[in-house]
């Protein structure tokens, strides 16, 4: 009997929300364990939880025998573990395009964005995060413009896309115009109609609270 599948997460948690279409696009089934992000000043920062993540950050995955951080590191393994449907292209030329897509998101718009830098940042919290954010999208979209089809890459669902649907929901909270971006928010309608996407989404959790759960 192969092991338990466990995944770390909280219902608004970017990377987590990535990870969770990722296992539902695979057809993965887990164990879903909520870490709030704000009782009891952070159980991501509790003794427990960093024996497994050192950096208290979110997902955690546990699956066959290995503890898994890091969104894209987690969808790169799945990936490799279950290939079919895949998120990454055939071709090396292709993959190099779709992780820099991935990369602009994870690396160049969430983390300036997350809880964690937002705590420090204080009273203007909102204005920065919809400075990088549409700092982010601005290069997002130029990009997109060459690679889109029905998705970020083409019309194959991939990586890049898993990362793009959060965000699209981060911009929105932080108040940026996403109109300005017709092809984000063009992919982005295509996205949120897939089963992996609504069983992903952030507000169908068994952690989201009842007052924000989708009807």
């Amino acid at each position: 009997m192969a092991d338990k599948v466990v995944l770390y997460g909280y219902f608004r948690s970017s990377a987590s929300w990535r990870v969770r279409i990722a296992l539902a696009l695979k057809d993965i089934k887990y164990e879903y364990k909520a870490v709030h992000l704000l009782k009891n000043g952070g159980e991501q920062h509790s003794e427990e939880y960093k024996k497994l993540n050192p950096m208290g950050q979110l997902p955690t995955l546990i699956i066959d025998g290995l503890t898994l951080t890091q969104s894209l590191a987690i969808m790169e393994y799945l990936e490799e573990r279950n290939p079919t449907p895949a998120l990454l292209p055939p071709d090396a030329a292709g993959r190099a395009q779709v992780r820099a897509l991935s990369e602009v998101i994870n690396s160049g718009i969430q983390p300036l964005q997350n809880l964690n830098v937002l705590q420090k940042i204080g009273d203007t919290k909102v204005e920065w995060a919809n400075f990088y954010i549409t700092k982010g999208f601005k290069a997002l979209e130029a990009m997109l413009e060459k690679t889109a089809g029905q998705y970020c890459y083409g019309n194959q669902m991939t990586m890049a896309d898993l990362c793009l649907i959060p965000q699209v929901y981060g911009a929105q909270r932080f108040g940026v115009d996403v109109k300005n971006y017709p092809v984000i928010m063009r992919v982005y309608e295509e996205l949120i109609k897939l089963p992996a996407v609504i069983a992903g989404d952030a507000f169908r959790q068994p952690d989201t609270p009842e007052d924000l759960r989708a009807s």
